[in-house]
């Protein structure tokens, strides 16, 4: 299964992200975590501490991996370069291994004046669609805020893409204009799930506001503030009613997919 999790910032795309790649994970499944949002907080969210972060190195400051797989010079323009480099070993090789996840921090990638047309965006893309194609382990991707990414259609071929959302009209909107984009590029398996939620007012807001009923309702919570103070993982401080709608979630994709 290839989850692809989107939203407008601030809206907990990388707790969702990292509460789902938990879980698979604790069931047995091999888990590809892919953190593609330049504002990168997988791996905070997964419970590495800050020592851990510091020994990855996200994938977009591997230049001489960029290099050697390009044949391109980095920062330099009006270069000859390989559009589809060997990107096979990367989680392999790359990947933070933390039990049964592999995580991966794309990072940002500075475009220089020849726009997108550069080796370490033309790396980037032929790595998610390595990912996403023909990869067999499981991939969550924490894609990056707004809806940028579905306009280079980044996420064509995942099985579904799960567009986070809370109570506010900024976030409902850019989730409405979510749904559109993503089946403009051929994706017709979008759903939502509606994030901290403090009232039964707030998730019938955004119930009326929504195309479709949400995969699930994830309370206004104060374990993930304090998971976050803590350095600890979403989960760890979660109460057993906390996980049981993550837990939902995961059900109900296991039962669409």
């Amino acid at each position: 299964m290839k989850i692809a999790i989107t939203g407008k910032g601030g809206v907990g795309k990388s707790t969702l992200s990292a509460a789902l790649a938990l879980l698979l994970a604790k069931n047995g499944s091999e888990v590809i975590a892919f953190d593609s949002d330049p504002d990168a907080n997988l791996a905070q969210a997964l419970g590495l501490s800050h020592e851990e972060q510091e020994k990855i190195v996200p994938i977009s400051q591997q230049i001489d991996l960029i290099e050697e797989r390009t044949g391109a010079k980095v920062g330099q323009t009006g270069q000859i370069y390989k559009l589809n480099p060997d990107v096979r070993d990367v989680v392999e090789k790359y990947a933070y291994k933390l039990g049964n996840i592999s995580l991966l921090v794309l990072g940002a990638i500075k475009a220089g004046g020849g726009g997108c047309a550069c080796p370490e965006n033309t790396f980037a893309r032929v790595l998610t669609t390595d990912l996403v194609l023909f990869k067999n382990q499981t991939l969550i991707m924490d894609m990056e805020a707004g809806i940028e990414h579905l306009g280079r259609a980044t996420v064509k071929g995942v099985d579904v893409v799960i567009c986070v959302v809370e109570p506010g009209l900024r976030s409902i909107d850019c989730a409405l204009t979510i749904d559109r984009m993503a089946r403009e590029i051929g994706l017709s398996h979008i759903d939502f799930v509606a994030n901290k939620v403090a009232n039964a007012e707030e998730e019938a807001y955004i119930r009326e506001q929504l195309p479709r009923e949400p995969l699930g309702v994830v309370p206004l919570s104060t374990a993930v503030r304090e998971a976050d103070r803590d350095g600890l993982s979403v989960l760890d401080t979660a109460d057993p009613a906390l996980i049981a709608v993550y837990e939902g979630i995961l059900k109900k994709l296991e039962v669409e997919k």
